[in-house]
């Protein structure tokens, strides 16, 4: 049955996208796509997103547009140790038992206990398991700490964090090395002319960047809670991948990482701990000395030793020292970074996943460690 939402739900999107009078579309305009019996709900869910995805984002055709539900159309109820949420389908409104998370079932309980309020939903099918993807709102008390953590950014090491003596190190070894992995796959079956297999691999890869860059932002906001950090403070990307030219270099397989990404899961990560996120200009954040010294030679790849003092540190901790200091000034937000964290999902299958935590990525030092 959900299988056959879907598609009706698709053909009807696309017949809406083209319609003359879909800015004036309600409910009743179904009936003249279908005689057959369809939720209004849903009817009223997709205008709403033929609507949204049809003017900002020009859509002229939909692969598959999924069920959604506004707020007022699902809702979610604890029975004993588990979770069910309900929603209008073809025949009935019906209650699915759902198998969450623990950090999903703690979002379940703050909607029961009215703490967060729920928006709109979505049912999917994701490699064979349906999901109920599910929005809330919710007030965050802003954190009073006034410490600064920097973030800085790269190639030779994807991120590096700093915040009073204290500094947190992503290499970027072992992700150049996927990174080159993936690449000549796609190079191997590009001479085999096996197109669908390279885009199967293209998206293979992009969803595995994905994960790492949720489990280094993860991990970043977590060490800012650790050291009592009320601001997190990035630069804006502009050259970030004009800093490594040489072929030689680890970081050369890292220059279509995903950083946009990265920034934006690191601010609405911190966004929801109450950590105010600031953005730098990053003019010469990496050339400038503790001492006010400025200079372009002061920085040799990872290495940076002062002209004047001599003062020696690692090339991406005085970056990010810098960063948190802002001796750039203070820029306004990118005007593309979109923060708002993502939905909730919850599969609706009898098969866990078992513990959400990360796996440790980076590496923490002391000021000289």
């Amino acid at each position: 049955m959900y299988k056959q939402m879907t598609e009706v739900n698709t053909a009807f999107a696309n017949w809406l996208a083209t319609h003359p009078d879909l800015n004036k579309a309600t409910s009743k305009i179904f009936q003249d796509f279908s005689s057959q019996r369809f939720p209004s709900a849903i009817v009223n869910q997709t205008i709403r997103e033929v609507k949204s995805q049809t003017k900002h984002q020009k859509t002229k055709q939909f692969r598959k547009q999924w069920c959604c539900f506004n707020n007022q159309n699902w809702k979610v109820e604890r029975k004993g140790d588990f979770y069910t949420v309900s929603f209008p389908t073809l025949e009935k409104r019906i209650g699915v038992p759902v198998v969450t998370r623990t950090y999903q079932a703690a979002w379940l309980d703050r909607l029961l206990d009215g703490t967060v309020k729920q928006g709109a939903a979505k049912l999917y099918k994701k490699r064979k398991k349906w999901y109920f993807a599910i929005t809330i709102t919710f007030e965050v008390e802003p954190r009073k700490e006034t410490k600064a953590m920097g973030v800085d950014l790269g190639l030779r090491y994807i991120a590096v964090a700093s915040v009073g003596t204290k500094s947190l190190f992503f290499k970027s070894n072992q992700c150049a090395f996927v990174r080159r992995r993936y690449a000549a796959l796609r190079r191997r079956l590009g001479k085999a002319k096996k197109l669908h297999a390279v885009r199967k691999i293209g998206d293979k890869e992009s969803r595995w960047m994905k994960g790492v860059n949720h489990k280094i932002s993860r991990q970043i906001v977590n060490f800012a809670l650790a050291n009592g950090v009320g601001v997190i403070r990035m630069e804006e990307l502009t050259g970030i991948r004009k800093r490594a030219t040489s072929a030689k270099e680890a970081g050369r397989s890292l220059h279509s990482w995903a950083f946009h990404q990265l920034q934006t899961m690191i601010a609405y990560k911190a966004e929801m701990a109450g950590i105010r996120v600031e953005w730098v200009n990053p003019t010469y954040t990496s050339q400038t000395c503790k001492c006010g010294h400025r200079e372009k030679a002061n920085r040799n790849g990872i290495h940076f030793q002062c002209k004047k003092c001599g003062y020696t540190i690692h090339a991406d901790l005085n970056g990010a020292i810098n960063i948190a200091k802002a001796i750039s000034g203070l820029s306004a937000e990118p005007s593309a970074l979109v923060t708002g964290a993502p939905p909730i999902g919850v599969h609706l299958n009898p098969m866990g996943r078992g513990d959400d935590t990360p796996p440790n990525l980076g590496v923490v030092r002391t000021r000289n460690g």
